[in-house]
């Protein structure tokens, strides 16, 4: 286990330390923080007022302003400050949904041209957090990776066909949701388990190896489940995944190995460049299926809230089923819990279905943060009795 910071950052996995502990660099001055947060109460009454005698659509502007301006007054209070980029992409999404048509294309370039190289990009700075002895975990504590690896490509995909079925949406959108769930972990899950003080070494060896297996276990899962709902061509998706995800990470991982600690700049930017990939594929996202975002959102949200929160309840209590510790056992609720939206998305636009199938993947990750931010902020606070 890797309870130290130091021993955590000779893992390679140096993104989520680095968050952590410059995070005082980014405290704003209390007056600021104060005008910032009076600001931000009043633009979101002002919203509030419009939208209850106007509607959404006049309240657009206010809306925007509250979500980026409350982000910013959030970096200036410490028990806050984890909730700042989450709202940040709640601002992104706004955008999108207000002014979608300048996120669709420009002079005949469609900005959804740029999702699969924002996720090479993610994926390129995933392999330069990480090194080859990430993976000696499965080494290490083979029973809470197998368990891991199993819940994380059993719960979430079933989950997300029984809501399929249940959703009674058009055949595309409940193949979203099923997509959702047959996507490996991503590394905010890392960076979950971290502040939650649960089992870092495994959250991270369960992430590399669901994210190396999901080339061939993903297509197989969503040509399976997801079959009746759309058409999968399984060798295809295999086929954008490895592009998607093993090229870029395995140049991290060979660039990591080559140059460590020799291109500070770039471990420097990537975690920003990263969170700015994310937005950017979220709101060219929404503004490609804006119209029916409209139409299903508020059962949309039902559904994928439904099916964040069991895999965090099943992933839990399934560890405990195996008896893994209760520390394995948060580790492995969180991963199971937090998809990689970003792969999912990627994989709708490679299915050229980015406005229906690429829906729940974009709305499943603002909230996955959102969610695993407070139930980290929990079990941070509630130390394990046997430690």
């Amino acid at each position: 286990m890797l309870e130290n910071p130091k021993t955590c950052c000779k893992t390679g996995f140096r993104v989520i330390l680095k968050k952590e502990f410059t995070q005082k660099s980014l405290i704003l001055n209390p007056t600021i923080t104060k005008a910032l947060s009076i600001v931000s109460g009043v633009l979101f009454l002002a919203a509030l007022g419009i939208t209850l005698f106007s509607g959404f659509a006049n309240a657009g502007p206010l809306w925007i302003g509250f979500f980026f301006i409350c982000a910013i007054a959030f970096l200036g209070i410490p028990k806050l400050k984890g909730y700042a980029y989450s709202l940040m992409i709640f601002g992104s999404v706004a955008i999108a949904l207000y002014y979608p048509q300048y996120f669709q294309e420009y002079k005949g370039f469609k900005f959804s041209a740029l999702i699969v190289p924002l996720i090479q990009v993610i994926m390129f700075g995933m392999g330069t957090s990480m090194s080859i002895k990430d993976f000696l975990g499965v080494v290490k504590m083979p029973k809470g990776v197998i368990i891991g690896v199993l819940c994380q490509f059993s719960i979430m995909p079933f989950i997300g066909f029984t809501l399929a079925n249940m959703s009674g949406f058009p055949p595309e959108i409940a193949a979203g949701i099923i997509l959702i769930g047959c996507s490996p972990s991503g590394m905010a899950s890392n960076v979950m388990a971290f502040l939650a003080k649960a089992n870092l070494a495994l959250s991270i060896t369960v992430t590399s190896v669901t994210t190396l297996l999901a080339p061939f276990v993903t297509p197989f899962l969503m040509g399976w489940l997801a079959g009746e709902f759309v058409a999968i061509d399984v060798v295809e998706m295999m086929l954008s995944i490895v592009k998607m995800v093993i090229l870029p990470i395995g140049a991290g991982l060979i660039f990591n190995y080559f140059l460590q600690g020799k291109a500070k700049w770039l471990d420097d930017l990537m975690p920003i460049i990263s969170m700015a990939a994310i937005a950017l594929i979220l709101v060219v996202i929404v503004a490609a299926g804006r119209d029916s975002l409209l139409d299903i959102g508020p059962l949309l949200i039902v559904l994928v809230i439904a099916h964040n929160l069991f895999g965090y309840v099943l992933g839990y209590w399934a560890s405990r089923l195996f008896r893994l510790s209760e520390k394995d056992c948060r580790t492995i609720a969180i991963e199971v819990g937090m998809q990689n939206g970003g792969l999912a998305s990627g994989i709708a636009k490679e299915m050229g279905k980015i406005a229906t199938v690429g829906l729940a993947p974009a709305v499943f990750g603002p909230f996955m943060n959102v969610s695993g931010s407070i139930l980290a902020s929990y079990w941070h606070k509630k130390p394990i009795k046997d430690e």
